[in-house]
């Protein structure tokens, strides 16, 4: 393992540096597809592309089981240094690496012997729909353990240490529309006061209470409504809505309460709101045969003393779709420490590149290991 990473070493700084410089946003990774697709099929690699969407596929081997490697690909977009660009403050461009490294290794050790290795390029998942999309295509139909890998701030995790399962939440944007009649400011009779609509909406949600054993929260985060008149009442407004939950049964439960009190206030005010789910990240659920793999990777490639159990933490990750709409599939995802500061999604992010490689050996391991077991059940 050590002699596989030492060769690919320099050709893995080379596609960081590439891939850092040239961040593309969700659903429009164009270059960003095209270079990953060049790079590994001047590698050998067999790879798969779609005409109506960015990402990739690589398989390596043949047989009947197989395991898979996920890697985001998008960029955020957003204010840096009074420039709005986009940015791989999620680490992004440190995951596509660690995937293409991961595949470089397994390549020169042979793996795997028996089975197929598939490593999935996937868009958009700032965006939250670039896993539904994979499934849909039936990326995922073949596969029995999926894994993926996500750099961690160190508010989470410290650098060097890691963890076999991130616990992520579930999470809802929800934008929304008031639409009542204007009124003059001296006959408030004659039409709805949205703003007064919404202080109400904002209360009923605050009211909402759900298991309290596990976190949760529905929050107004955008309110609009007026004009430059002050003299006129506003019957029309607009709204979004952040609505966050650990576990996706508690998620479900709080979104019926959430529709529930906007048809409540609805019928009160005698106005019409209307209410779109804009994007929606699923709730973490991992297989525990998976995470023991992953353990057992990380003890072997940093040691004992560097192992963490799984974190829960309230970001979302449309990883989980593919468990989530694929139940058969037994999923984990690494969370490597790695001095991320300030923290995610910040413009100016930094964190230790030389976690790059740690992060190939580990998933490298983790991937052979389950070969390993899968071949002794067959």
């Amino acid at each position: 393992m050590e002699a596989a990473l030492k060769e690919v070493k320099p050709l893995i700084e080379e596609v960081f540096t590439h891939l850092h410089e040239h961040p593309e946003i969700s659903w429009q990774e164009v270059e960003t597809t095209k270079y990953l697709q060049q790079l590994l099929e001047n590698e050998g690699f067999h790879v798969t592309t779609f005409e109506d969407s960015t990402g990739l596929v690589v398989t390596l081997g043949t047989g009947k089981h197989c395991v898979a490697l996920r890697s985001d690909i998008d960029a955020l977009w957003q204010e840096v240094n009074g420039v709005y660009q986009a940015n791989h403050s999620c680490g992004h461009d440190a995951h596509m690496t660690m995937a293409v490294g991961t595949l470089l290794v397994l390549k020169r050790l042979g793996i795997p012997k028996v089975g197929r290795l598939k490593v999935i390029f996937q868009p958009a998942e700032e965006k939250g729909t670039g896993a539904l999309s994979f499934v849909e295509k039936g990326v995922v139909d073949d596969v029995d353990y999926l894994y993926g890998v996500h750099l961690r701030p160190i508010q989470e995790l410290g650098d060097g240490y890691s963890t076999p399962a991130i616990l992520h939440g579930s999470a809802k944007m929800v934008t929304g529309s008031i639409t009542g009649t204007d009124t003059h400011g001296a006959r408030p009779h004659l039409g709805q006061n949205a703003i007064e609509v919404m202080a109400q909406l904002v209360q009923a949600i605050h009211a909402i209470h759900v298991d309290p054993m596990v976190p949760h929260s529905a929050k107004m985060t955008m309110f609009q409504a007026g004009g430059e008149s002050a003299n006129i009442i506003p019957g029309n407004a607009v709204f979004s809505l952040d609505i966050r939950a650990q576990t996706n049964e508690v998620m479900e439960k709080l979104m019926s309460q959430v529709e529930q009190k906007i048809s409540t206030v609805a019928e009160m005010f005698e106005v019409q709101i209307d209410f779109e789910i804009k994007s929606e990240i699923a709730a973490a659920q991992v297989d525990e045969t998976a995470v023991d793999i992953m353990a057992r990777a990380i003890k072997e490639t940093v040691g004992e003393q560097s192992l963490v159990p799984p974190i829960v933490t309230p970001g979302g990750e449309d990883f989980h779709y593919y468990t989530l709409k694929r139940p058969a599939i037994k999923a984990t995802m690494l969370g490597l420490g790695c001095d991320l500061s300030p923290g995610l999604h910040h413009p100016n992010m930094t964190f230790n590149h030389d976690s790059i490689l740690t992060g190939i050996e580990i998933l490298a391991r983790a991937v052979n290991r389950t070969f390993e077991q899968l071949e002794q059940r067959t």
